[in-house]
C-alpha cells in the first residue's frame, strides 16, 4: 500500500496547485471573457416570464413607426415632440402605473417653444411620468459630463431619472446600477427601471436611510449595482410607437382604437427606441440586438419580483474549486493506476468540465452566479498535473516498448501493443481491409542499367514519396520487396472509409510519381510507371510468423487477389486497377469499367475498373465512349467494339483494348458471357 500513500500526497499537492493557479487567474480577471460566455449559455437557457413580466409593457419606436410617419403624415426624424403628446395621453387615460421615457429632451424643439410646451403639458396631465437625464460614467456616478432635459419637458415630470448605464467588458449588458449620485447636490438619482418601480409604489426616497429601507433584502451592491435577471426578449408585452399613436387618435375621433386602453391599465409602460437608424440599440445576454430600453425594463421587472441574481462570495468560490480540484487530482492519480492513462485522462477530463458547467447551471435556477472557468480550469489543471504524474512515475516502460520497437513497427502497432501488451503474440483477426500492391513497370530492366548506388537512392525516393501518401491517409505499411509496396487499411485501427482512403491514396500516389517522371528520367534513362492493385474482402490481420519473429500483415484470398489485379494491368496497359468490391465501396471515385476479369486461381471472375481520378472530377466524353465500346464487345460485336476503341487513339489503355478485341484468346464465356482472360490461358 506504500504507493498508495505515495500517490494520495501526489494528488493532493497537484490538487491544491491546480486550485491557487485557477483562483489565482480568476482573481486577475483573466478568465472574466470566457465566464461572460457560459453567462450568457445560462441566461439563454433559463430566461422565461417571470411572476411580475406582464406589469412592464414596452412601447417601441421602431422601423414600421418611422415609415408610418413619414409616409402617412409626412414626418421626417426627429419628429415634432407633439407627436408624443398622444401617446401619454393614451397612458393617462388607460391609468398606468407609470409612464417612463428613455428619451433625451436635452435641446429646445426645433418646431418652437410650443412644442416643446405641448409634450410638457401631457405629461403634467399624467402625473406618473419619469423623464430622462444622463449622468457620466464612474463609480459614483456623480463626476463627468451630464445631460439634464430641458426645462418645458422636464416640468411636468414625477422624477427625472438616469439612463446612463455602463457594460460589462466585453459590452455586454448584464448588470444595472440601480441608482447613481448627482454631481450638483450628491443625491442619489435613481435609473429609469428604479425611477418606474418607485413611482408605482408611490414611494421617491429623498435620504441614504429610505433607500436603504427600501432596498433592503436584495442583492445590490452599496454603489447601486444589481446583477439582471433577464426574462428573454419576448417577455414583455410590446407595442409600437404608431400603434398607441393611432389608437389615442381614433379614440379622440369617436373611433375604434387598433390598441385597447385596458391593456395598459396599471401597467409600467417604457417608452424607447428600436429602429436600427435610431441608435439606441444594446446588447444583452438574450440578444446581442436589443433596445436600450429593455436593459431598464429588466431591472424594473426584477425590483417588481425582488430577484435579482446573486454572485457568489468569495469563500465559497474558493472552497469548491479547492474541493474540486484535490478530488481530481487523487482520482487522477490512483485511477491511472488501475484503469490506465488513456481512460483516467478521457473520463476525468470530462468530469473536470462537467462538474463546474452542471454547478454553474443548477446555481441559477436557485438565483446564483456560480463562476465556471475557476471550477474548468482547476479541474482541467489538477487532471493534467496527475497524468503528468502518473507518465513520469509509471511510463518508463511504455516508452522503452516504443524505443525498442520504433525501428520494426508502425507507431499505430506500438500504441496498440501499449495499449494492450497481450498483442504481443501469434495470432490474428479476421477483418475487412482495402489492399494495395504496387510495382514499377520494368524494375528489373532498370536495375541493371544502373550502379547500385544510383539505384539505391533513385529506389529510395521513388519509395519515399510513395510511402508518406499511403501515410499520409492513415495506411499501414506491410512491407517493402524490392520496388513493390504493400499496404493496407482499416487495420490495426478502425477506418470506416478505409476503401476510400485507399483510393485517394492511389490516385495520389500516381499523380505524384507524373509530377517526378522527368526528373527520374535523367537519373535513370527511362520513364518510370507503377501499376497499382486495389481489393477490398476478408482476409486475417495480425502477427504472424515464428515465436522468436514475426510481422504485423495480412493472409488470405483477399492479398492474393489485390497481387492479381496489380499484375493485370499489363493485360490492359492500365495504371491502377481495382475490383468491384472497392468501387463499391468507394462509389464517387472517377474510374473507368475493364469488364469481368478471369483471375489465376479464382473460379468466379471479377469485375474489375481502372481507377482514373477523385471524387468530383469531371467525365470526359473519351470515357463515355471508352464505356460504350466495352458495352458493344459484352454483347459479342468484338469487331465493331474494336473499331470504337480505335477511335480513341490518344489513349493508350483503348489502344490495349482495340488489340484484345481482335483476339480469340483473350477471353472466355463463363455462364454465358464474355470474361477477359491472361493471354494463353
Amino acid at each position: 500500500m506504500e504507493w498508495r500513500g505515495a500517490a494520495a500526497r501526489h494528488g493532493l499537492l497537484i490538487g491544491l496547485g491546480a486550485a491557487l493557479l485557477a483562483l489565482v487567474l480568476w482573481y486577475t480577471g483573466l478568465l472574466h471573457g470566457w465566464e461572460a460566455a457560459t453567462w450568457n449559455w445560462r441566461v439563454r437557457a433559463f430566461a422565461k416570464a417571470g411572476p411580475h413580466s406582464s406589469e412592464v409593457v414596452l412601447v417601441l419606436l421602431d422601423q414600421g413607426s418611422l415609415d408610418w410617419g413619414e409616409q402617412e403624415n409626412g414626418l421626417t426624424w426627429p419628429w415634432p415632440r407633439e407627436v408624443y403628446v398622444p401617446l401619454v395621453d393614451f397612458c393617462t387615460r388607460s391609468g398606468v402605473r407609470s409612464v417612463a421615457f428613455d428619451v433625451l429632451f436635452t435641446e429646445p424643439s426645433g418646431f418652437g417653444v410650443w412644442d416643446d410646451q405641448a409634450l410638457g403639458e401631457a405629461l403634467a396631465r399624467n402625473g406618473r411620468f419619469v423623464g430622462a437625464r444622463f449622468l457620466a460614467h464612474g463609480n459614483s456616478g456623480g463626476d463627468g459630463q451630464q445631460g439634464m432635459p430641458i426645462d418645458e419637458v422636464v416640468a411636468g415630470a414625477r422624477v427625472v431619472a438616469n439612463v446612463s448605464d455602463q457594460p460589462d467588458e466585453d459590452g455586454v449588458f448584464r448588470h444595472a446600477r440601480l441608482w447613481r449620485r448627482a454631481p450638483e447636490d450628491d443625491r442619489r438619482v435613481p435609473s429609469l427601471g428604479t425611477a418606474a418601480w418607485l413611482v408605482g409604489r408611490d414611494a421617491l426616497p429623498t435620504a441614504d436611510g429610505d433607500w436603504s429601507t427600501l432596498l433592503a433584502g436584495l442583492p445590490v451592491s452599496p454603489d447601486g449595482l444589481a446583477l439582471l435577471r433577464y426574462r428573454g426578449t419576448g417577455a414583455y408585452p410590446t407595442y409600437s410607437a404608431a400603434s398607441i399613436i393611432q389608437s389615442e387618435l381614433r379614440l379622440l375621433e369617436g373611433g375604434q382604437p387598433t390598441v385597447q386602453p385596458g391593456a395598459l391599465r396599471d401597467r409600467h409602460v417604457l417608452f424607447g427606441f428600436s429602429a436600427p437608424g435610431l441608435l439606441d440599440l444594446r446588447s444583452t445576454p438574450v440578444s446581442k440586438v436589443s433596445p436600450g430600453v429593455f436593459v431598464h425594463a429588466t431591472a424594473l421587472d426584477n425590483l417588481l419580483g425582488g430577484d435579482f441574481l446573486r454572485h457568489a462570495g468569495w469563500p465559497a468560490v474558493v472552497a469548491g474549486n479547492l474541493l474540486l480540484a484535490v478530488g481530481l487530482a487523487l482520482l487522477t492519480v490512483l485511477a491511472g493506476n488501475r484503469l490506465g492513462v488513456a481512460v483516467a485522462a478521457t473520463g476525468l477530463a470530462a468530469a473536470a468540465l462537467a462538474v463546474p458547467l452542471a454547478a454553474g447551471f443548477a446555481a441559477y435556477p436557485a438565483g446564483w452566479w456560480w463562476p465556471v472557468l475557476p471550477g474548468a480550469v482547476a479541474g482541467m489543471s489538477a487532471v493534467f498535473g496527475g497524468l503528468v504524474r502518473n507518465y513520469a512515475v509509471e511510463g518508463h516502460q511504455k516508452r522503452f516498448i516504443k524505443q525498442a520497437f520504433k525501428h520494426y513497427l508502425s507507431p499505430a502497432v506500438i500504441e496498440r501493443i501499449l495499449d494492450n501488451p497481450a498483442a504481443l503474440k501469434l495470432g490474428g483477426e479476421r477483418r475487412e481491409l482495402t489492399i494495395m500492391f504496387s510495382d514499377l513497370a520494368g524494375f528489373t530492366s532498370l536495375s541493371e542499367g544502373l550502379s547500385p548506388e544510383d539505384l539505391t537512392a533513385l529506389l529510395n525516393d521513388y519509395l519515399t514519396d510513395m510511402t508518406d501518401i499511403i501515410l499520409d491517409e492513415g495506411g499501414t505499411l506491410d512491407k517493402y520487396e524490392g520496388d513493390a509496396i504493400i499496404a493496407f487499411w482499416n487495420a490495426p485501427l478502425d477506418q470506416p472509409d478505409h476503401a476510400r482512403r485507399a483510393c485517394r491514396a492511389a490516385v495520389r500516389c500516381q499523380r505524384q510519381l507524373a509530377a517526378r517522371r522527368d526528373e527520374f528520367r535523367e537519373r535513370c534513362g527511362r520513364d518510370l510507371h507503377q501499376r497499382m492493385g486495389l481489393h477490398t474482402g476478408a482476409v486475417v490481420v495480425g502477427n504472424m510468423g515464428s515465436r522468436q519473429r514475426f510481422d504485423y500483415t495480412v493472409l488470405g484470398d483477399a492479398a492474393n487477389l489485390a497481387s492479381r489485379l496489380e499484375g493485370a494491368n499489363k493485360m490492359f496497359a492500365s495504371s491502377t486497377m481495382i475490383s468491384q468490391f472497392t468501387l463499391d465501396a468507394a462509389p464517387d471515385f472517377r474510374c473507368r469499367r475493364l469488364g469481368p476479369l478471369q483471375v489465376v486461381g479464382r473460379a468466379e471472375p471479377v469485375v474489375v475498373h481502372e481507377l482514373v481520378g477523385l471524387p468530383g472530377e469531371a467525365v470526359s466524353d473519351a470515357d463515355a465512349a471508352f464505356a460504350a465500346a466495352l458495352t458493344t464487345w459484352e454483347d459479342g460485336d468484338a469487331p465493331g467494339a474494336a473499331g470504337a476503341f480505335a477511335q480513341l487513339q490518344d489513349d493508350p489503355v483503348a489502344r490495349q483494348m482495340e488489340t484484345l478485341c481482335s483476339r480469340e484468346d483473350t477471353w472466355v464465356l463463363v455462364d454465358g458471357r464474355r470474361v477477359w482472360k491472361p493471354a494463353g490461358k
